[in-house]
């Protein structure tokens, strides 16, 4: 790592950030698929909560036509849903 180059990491110790490079560096790709795929999960479970509490009436296959009303676009979901997100919301 070049001593000119600004750290990424603006709170984090260069010795640190080089650390972490390097496990980041040696983390197999496999490993690096599953985490992405668990983050993936976590922050679907997220937005599918927010949902939840601005809708506590609506049924789980409510809570998924306004997750993907989010997550794509409003002619994917009319064709894949039958739910249109300008009239029914987000």
């Amino acid at each position: 790592m070049s001593e000119k180059r600004r750290s990424a990491v603006l709170d984090t110790d260069p010795a640190t950030e080089r650390l972490l490079t390097e496990l980041a560096q040696r983390t197999p790709i496999w490993k690096k698929f599953r985490q992405v795929g668990a983050l993936n999960r976590m922050t679907r479970g997220f937005a599918m909560a927010g949902i939840r509490q601005r809708y506590p009436e609506a049924t789980e296959e409510e809570v998924r036509r306004r997750l993907a009303a989010v997550l794509f676009d409003r002619e994917t979901v009319i064709k894949v849903f039958g739910w249109d997100p300008d009239v029914e919301g987000y």
